[in-house]
């Protein structure tokens, strides 16, 4: 918001956002160049210190939410496998006759497909995480070059 900022505080603050997409050529890339450039800079330029605290609590708290949605689903998962492969879905019973295997399947499937919907709500909203993550990254971006101090919504701030 102030006038002082130099172009070259924006070049950077925006870099840091944008090199959060770097997640997708290595792991942790989200976290690691973000941190190694706000670390750098931190103390020279409070706009870059500002928006290296903002992308770093941003994407940390996307990874919190995703192990949440992730452990909620697991047990979901579980308890679905047993009846998936026992409901004639792929057809596994049907390995019992293939090569003498004498694979024993005891349950029936059950007509638990009511577990596919908070296994859909699980898939759904690491959907909605990701798009948050792509929309609000390339506006973080886009208006940190522009000077503005940008806050990213649902962020929990681990660094302050």
């Amino acid at each position: 918001m102030t006038t002082t900022l130099t172009k070259h505080e924006r070049n950077l603050a925006a870099i840091i956002h944008a090199s959060t997409f770097s997640k997708y050529l290595f792991p942790f890339g989200n976290f690691i160049i973000p941190l190694i450039l706000w670390t750098a800079n931190r103390k020279e330029h409070a706009f870059v210190d500002y928006h290296g605290k903002q992308a770093l609590n941003f994407q940390i708290s996307l990874l919190l939410y995703a192990i949440v949605i992730g452990i909620f689903s697991v047990p979901l998962i579980f308890g679905f496998i047993p009846n998936l492969w026992e409901g004639g879905i792929f057809s596994m019973h049907d390995l019992d006759h293939f090569n003498r295997l004498h694979i024993d399947f005891d349950g029936r499937y059950n007509g638990n497909s009511w577990l596919l919907i908070p296994i859909g709500i699980a898939g759904l909203l690491q959907v909605a995480l990701f798009i948050i993550n792509l929309v609000y990254t390339i506006l973080a971006t886009i208006k940190t070059n522009e000077g503005v101090y940008f806050k990213y919504p649902i962020t929990i701030k681990f660094i302050k």
